[in-house]
């Protein structure tokens, strides 16, 4: 089985750590492919940079050239998840929906602890759409851009617990769920500050991506998600790329 994992911003260290926590928990048998879009921001932090992720996430997955079983969109909050459907005939999994609907059976309620304040309402929105948003109890922000993450790791860990903490004795979340695909070595020291799940988005969506996989599952394509008419597409950076179609390969383990 092979899963592709995509960046949605285009700084290569994080999509390097993205691809190694999911790695970190595949099966065996199971190949993570790490891709970053070659054309966007080094960080999603905002709806433009959000939008022309989207755009970059489908022009990069319809433009690799191996077979896949299924893709995993890692951006928290990020639009172009719907596109990916419509385009593919594989699983195509969100690291926002799989964290939030892997912490709603650990918990009654959960929290989101995201970076910067202006991603919340991103956030929300992504979990409202998905109807995910009934049992989370708050989505707050630690106030770090995304690249600090692996700038000041110190930092980000001191910011992040503070918030979950927040979450847990204030806003009664059971269960936290990391939000930004570039923080899942802090589960740990999360775990240990607040005696609570700490669901990381990535891994999460991996587990879900495989059992799509091995359970032989992908995206409806009856209505909301069918394939794109066939029409001339102007500007697209690869237009070629929107034909091109994944083959899936055959599953191991």
């Amino acid at each position: 089985m092979r899963i592709l994992v995509v960046n949605v911003n285009t700084t290569e260290s994080m999509t390097e750590a993205i691809a190694a926590s999911a790695r970190a928990v595949a099966s065996a048998g199971t190949e993570i492919v790490g891709l970053t879009p070659r054309f966007g921001a080094d960080s999603c932090e905002g709806n433009f940079e959000s939008y022309l992720a989207a755009l970059a996430v489908m022009d990069v997955v319809t433009s690799y050239p191996e077979p896949y079983d299924a893709v995993i969109q890692a951006g928290y909050g990020e639009h172009g998840r719907e596109g990916l459907q419509e385009l593919l005939d594989v699983p195509v999994v969100d690291i926002t929906e799989a964290a939030a609907s892997t912490a709603m059976y650990l918990g009654h309620k959960y929290s989101v602890v995201t970076t910067l304040d202006r991603t919340v309402p991103l956030i929300e929105d992504r979990l409202k759409l998905a109807g995910l948003d009934a049992r989370c109890a708050s989505v707050r922000a630690s106030g770090l851009g995304v690249l600090e993450l692996e700038s000041s790791p110190e930092r980000a860990v001191e910011a992040i617990v503070a918030q979950s903490r927040e979450a847990v004795e204030r806003d009664h979340a059971e269960v936290i769920c990391l939000g930004c695909g570039g923080m899942a070595e802090l589960e740990e020291a999360v775990s240990a500050a607040t005696g609570v799940p700490i669901v990381d988005g990535v891994r999460a969506a991996v587990t879900i991506a495989e059992g799509l996989v091995r359970l032989g599952l992908s995206t409806s394509k009856v209505r909301t998600y069918a394939p794109p008419r066939p029409k001339q597409v102007t500007g697209w950076p690869l237009p070629e790329s929107v034909a091109a179609t994944p083959t899936p390969i055959a599953q191991e383990g």
